[in-house]
């Protein structure tokens, strides 16, 4: 095809998927409002023969999804309504997960009478790679911090991060009065397949 379509077709593949994410990301909102478990209203809502919900998270990140559909709105902001809303919604769920974080180290800095650790579990912006652009879970990370919170991370694939204190995944919940999963980690998986920890209060946000 000729560079304009071909470019375009760039653009429109991964705004399809961040539209089709930020439906997951807002059923999330609305399930955790209701009281409903939104992993398993998808599950049920999957059989139907022509419904094909994805699984909401932490938000979007990378060095694509969560950046090309801006090149679309910048382009034509008058028409490219769903896509903004889409950005939006996905940028909001990030933060949403920050403010619930937040609230649940108030109640543990309540319960105990003295400063919380969050474990977070997951930097890198999807499962099981070390890369970080534009990631959701290290946006988390690095807010609570900013916010005067104290902050451990787990992330199995780098070896290091100059603003956070990696440490191994036991030690984490060993110490941690809130634990925050993040990232789907296969590691994360296998840890928690029997179940949730004993220690602090769990949060998890990509269903494990």
């Amino acid at each position: 095809t000729d560079a304009p379509t071909a470019e375009m077709c760039k653009l429109t593949e991964n705004s399809f998927r961040d539209v089709n994410i930020a439906f997951a990301n807002e059923l999330s909102l609305l399930c955790a409002k209701s009281g409903i478990d939104v992993r398993r209203l998808i599950e049920l809502a999957n059989r139907h023969p022509r419904v094909n919900i994805l699984q909401p998270g932490t938000g979007v990140g990378g060095h694509c999804i969560a950046v090309d559909p801006w090149f679309l709105v910048a382009g034509d902001p008058e028409n490219a309504r769903l896509i903004r809303t889409a950005r939006e919604v996905n940028n909001y769920k990030t933060t949403w997960v920050i403010d619930t974080i937040r609230r649940a180290v108030d109640e543990a800095a309540a319960r105990t009478s003295r400063k919380p650790r969050v474990a977070c579990l997951g930097l890198a912006f999807k499962p099981d790679i070390d890369d970080l652009r534009e990631s959701p879970a290290m946006q988390v990370a690095l807010a609570l911090q900013i916010q005067g919170i104290d902050v451990v991370a787990v992330e199995p694939n780098i070896m290091s991060h100059p603003s956070f204190e990696l440490v191994d995944l036991d030690a984490a919940l060993a110490g941690a009065d809130v634990v925050a999963v993040l990232v789907k980690h296969r590691q994360f998986v296998a840890a928690f397949r029997d179940g949730r920890p004993d220690t602090g209060q769990f949060l998890d946000f990509v269903g494990i």
